[in-house]
């Protein structure tokens, strides 16, 4: 991915590449400390996806082409 986790003084969504799909969060490269249940979102029907646990928001980079789907 190209963005850590959104805070909550970070309000900018993370932008997703077909190479990170299927999308789930908390992302890998999320602190021990801050995660939560895994959980799987669906970004390709709509572009944009909101986590449920946390609301960081994911979006489909424009032009992406999912890999693997």
């Amino acid at each position: 991915m190209q963005e850590t986790l959104n805070t909550a003084t970070t309000l900018k969504p993370v932008m997703i590449n077909g190479k990170d799909l299927p999308l789930h969060c908390p992302p890998g490269s999320t602190p021990n400390w801050n995660l939560h249940p895994r959980v799987f979102l669906d970004i390709v029907d709509t572009g944009q996806a909101k986590c449920p646990y946390c609301g960081t928001e994911y979006r489909l980079i424009p032009g992406t082409a999912p890999h693997g789907h």
